[in-house]
């Protein structure tokens, strides 16, 4: 099993629909998400201190092949509609990674 940690803006404006749409999560994004090997997935929301909300995600993944899962994952029109609706949600940081929408974060301690 692996950990994975990732941050991204939510615009204000779109902080409400945001959550609401995260309450409600479809049931077959739920489903893509627990056959691409993830679980114990949650996403947090933080106020910093300059004035913007960010969002934290966490999640655990338990499969042998990241990237062959999440292409999977990107190739189901379920989540493809799902990211539709949410991406529009966000602001990316700058400098994320090629490919990232979500910045990733460095694991820098864990105690089981």
């Amino acid at each position: 099993m692996k950990r994975y940690g990732s941050v991204i803006e939510v615009k204000a404006e779109k902080l409400e629909e945001y959550t609401r749409l995260h309450a409600a999560v479809w049931p077959g994004v739920l489903k893509m998400i627990a056959a691409c090997n993830i679980g114990n997935y949650s996403i947090y929301l933080r106020k910093l201190p300059d004035g913007k909300r960010y969002l934290f995600s966490y999640f655990e993944y338990s499969g042998d092949d990241f990237e062959a899962d999440m292409a999977r994952m990107a190739a189901d029109p379920e989540t493809q509609r799902w990211w539709a609706v949410c991406k529009p949600c966000h602001v990316p940081f700058a400098d994320r990674e090629p490919g990232e929408w979500w910045a990733g974060m460095e694991e820098v301690f864990h105690c089981d």
